[in-house]
């Protein structure tokens, strides 16, 4: 098993989906949503506050070729990579989410000052875990990396008169229609020779950058509106109407020699200019030390997880998904501008309503000790700001989201609690849990029994049910009890008659995309649908069996071709995050093969190598984490803490746990193909133990050594009797 740090590919994911067309089951699912991954390969650190990349103004993260798109094929901006400088604070893998990042563009120029804003052709691109490298068509040579708090840029020129490093300190967002974000107050200040601070106020947050640029006799100035302030030393803005932003910054300038390398290194905070100086003081002393720094760091992060790969396709394909699974959310300790107690902070927690149910599980399996701080500033957010997040920006306003989903924070917390994870203040806790599923749609859910769209009652039944377990910890037994009771709702979203959820609107998809949740009592769930045989048939409609192959939307798709697609209540294909749980519907209805059958088809046909390799949006990782559950065989039932067990993609892999070592082995392994046979769990072993379940508990797979997959190609009967829990069991428990 290799390192997977030698196989990540940044790119993957920042062009149009351009995978192979599939074949089997996978042909009749049909892709509604932006048909492509929305990464960029930027500089970025593990879970760091920076990242760096190269800015043409597209759509969504500031790099690459696309205009703003929600659905089929995206339309092109430009023909070819491109940009005009390289902006801090992206993105990853998010869609419409486009006005709030991507600030203090740095250009390196030989032009005059009116070039600012020039799109150059990027050449020579190069991108690793926190680097980036391209050469601009004016010659300049570009490279970037990043600490968790800072960014450095060095610069390499050709012979010139008057080169020039171009700061713009009143950029932000996107270069599209209604995608800008204008600093409301700003000052900069010259501090000595090469040495320079400044404040901007982004949408309610104050952003501070403190920069040294090595370049030796060059003239520093200050600038406003494309025009010089010789003898200028500070620049001030109280109030800045967004009508008439004129651009403003610094710019650094002087003659250069032939190969002469010039660095530009920047510290951010969001407690003002002195912090922003200690954190650039903190994390860098040179471009090699700070790149080699963050090498080590990811190196670390990845080897976290280890695979027996059967190509190097496949190895790129997992160790890429391993890196986007952890770019996100960014860890900021000590940043808050909310509150100025120090202590955990964290922004970029977008999007929940996808994260949660796989990436922020990864995050707590590998990185529990990021879970426990991710928790306590959602706590943090509460007390400030009223709520706990659905989704979190760099941005003030935690409730901007609640359309998308309600109280997935619970579910967060509910597997922490059932960790015994320590350094959260549980009766704390509750306190903010209890409030906050009485507010927004809370409400509704308490008062008529049912919230719209209904996708929120089982939300709200479900968060219920992980906090009755949190209640148990503080030992509230009145309220856990109320907690469960209130837990039940989750059956008035569904019509017996259809087994299915009742007509509603929803947030991205249908009503059979958000049916096939993985609830905390699945087998009321299933009976409600009519029992095994026809909630297995429900699925086997929405997945495909049986089904002829379709044909995907393409550029502007029209409405007709829309609306015959919904009209097929398929699986999306992991093209749209309500999907995710689905496959593993089939454990719970005795149908591990299924299992099977689904989820191999996705890991062999939805993803691959090169730009194109992603069937949708990343999501900030959440579908990427996805592909690293998949292709171990494994699953997490977030808010639940046990794992599903399927067949694995990987023949051997070794996770490194905190508690020890996890090996997971097969015999009989066949490699996944499109198209090819499917493999299917014949027996389990857990440390030499025959497992005749399909699950695993989290606190189980903390301790377990091995787990040993017996494989074959035919369906067998493990997993076809003692189903995943729920609550409505007479029997079951740990083994």
């Amino acid at each position: 098993m290799s390192p997977l740090y030698e196989h990540v590919d940044p790119f993957i994911g920042t062009g149009a989906t351009d995978l192979p067309t599939p074949k089997g089951l996978a042909g009749t699912w049909w892709w509604p949503k932006p048909q492509v991954g929305n990464t960029h390969p930027g500089a970025t650190h593990p879970f760091g506050m920076v990242s760096a990349c190269p800015y043409s103004g597209a759509y969504p993260t500031g790099y690459g070729l696309y205009d703003f798109n929600t659905e089929g094929v995206p339309n092109l901006l430009y023909d070819r990579p491109v940009a005009s400088g390289f902006t801090h604070f992206q993105q990853s893998g998010t869609g419409a989410i486009r006005k709030y990042y991507n600030y203090f563009r740095v250009t390196p120029m030989l032009g005059p000052l009116d070039d600012l804003g020039t799109t150059w052709d990027l050449y020579d691109e190069v991108a690793e875990p926190g680097y980036y490298a391209a050469t601009l068509g004016s010659g300049i040579r570009c490279e970037v990396t990043v600490g968790p708090k800072s960014a450095v840029h060095r610069y390499t020129f050709p012979a010139n008169d008057a080169a020039r490093i171009v700061i713009d300190a009143s950029t932000g967002g996107l270069a599209i229609p209604r995608s800008q974000t204008v600093p409301l107050k700003a000052h900069l200040a010259l501090l000595e020779p090469g040495v320079a601070q400044g404040e901007i106020h982004v949408e309610g947050v104050p952003l501070a950058v403190h920069l040294e640029v090595d370049a030796p006799g060059w003239r520093q100035l200050l600038w406003y509106d494309r025009r010089l302030m010789p003898g200028g030393t500070r620049l001030d803005f109280d109030y800045i109407r967004p009508t008439t932003l004129r651009p403003f910054g610094l710019m650094f300038m002087g003659p250069s020699r032939a190969e002469q390398t010039v660095e530009v290194r920047l510290g951010f905070s969001l407690r003002g200019c002195e912090a922003a100086r200690a954190n650039l003081h903190a994390d860098v002393t040179s471009f090699g030390g700070r790149r080699e720094s963050t090498t080590v760091s990811w190196r670390d992060h990845l080897g976290k997880v280890e695979i027996k790969a059967e190509s190097d396709d496949q190895a790129t394909i997992f160790g890429t998904a391993l890196y986007h699974s952890l770019i996100k959310p960014c860890f900021a300790p000590d940043e808050s501008p909310s509150w100025t107690t120090d202590g955990p902070y964290a922004f970029d927690i977008c999007t929940m309503w996808d994260i949660y149910r796989t990436q922020l599980p990864l995050m707590t399996t590998l990185f529990p000790e990021r879970s426990v701080a991710l928790a306590s500033a959602f706590l943090s957010i509460a007390e400030q700001e009223g709520n706990l997040p659905i989704g979190y920006r760099m941005a003030k306003g935690a409730d901007r989201f609640s359309r998308q989903g309600s109280a997935l924070a619970h579910t967060f917390f509910a597997d922490l609690c059932q960790l015994d994870l320590p350094g959260i203040d549980w009766d704390w806790a509750m306190v903010h849990l209890e409030m906050d599923l009485r507010r927004t749609y809370g409400e509704d859910y308490l008062v008529h029994g049912v919230a719209h769209p209904i996708s929120h009652t089982l939300d709200l039944a479900y968060a219920y049910h992980c906090t009755a377990a949190i209640a148990r910890k503080v030992r509230d037994r009145p309220l856990a009890q109320q907690m469960r009771n209130h837990a039940q709702g989750w059956r008035a979203a569904y019509d017996s008659n259809t087994g299915l959820l009742r007509d509603s609107t929803f947030y991205e998809g249908g009503r059979w995309n958000y049916s096939f949740r993985l609830l905390h009592d699945m087998r009321a769930r299933i009976a409600l649908a009519g029992g095994d045989e026809a909630f297995v048939g429900l699925l086997d409609r929405f997945f495909g069996y049986d089904a002829v192959p379709v044909t995907q939307p393409g550029v502007a798709p029209s409405v007709a071709e829309m609306n015959a697609g919904y009209e097929l209540s398929r699986f999306e294909g992991l093209n749209n995050e309500p999907d995710y749980e689905a496959p593993w519907a089939y454990h719970y209805a005795g149908r591990p093969d299924r299992t099977a059958e689904v989820v191999h088809a996705a890991v062999a046909n939805q993803f691959g190598t090169g730009r194109g390799g992603l069937p949708g949006n990343d999501d900030s990782g959440g579908l990427s984490a996805w592909y690293v559950w998949a292709t171990l065989g494994l699953f997490p039932v977030a808010g639940q803490n046990l794992f599903l067990v399927s067949a694995p993609a990987v023949a051997e892999s070794m996770v490194h746990l905190p508690s020890g070592d996890l090996s997971i082995t097969t015999a009989g392994f066949e490699p996944v193909e499109a198209g090819g046979p499917v493999s299917y769990v014949q027996s389990i072993a857990v440390n030499g133990k025959t497992l005749e379940r399909p699950w695993i508990s989290g606190r189980e797979l903390r301790h377990i050594r091995n787990l040993h997959i017996e494989l074959g190609p035919k369906p067998s009967g493990w997993g076809t009797r003692v189903r995943p829990p729920s609550t409505s069991d007479t029997a079951g428990g740990e083994a």
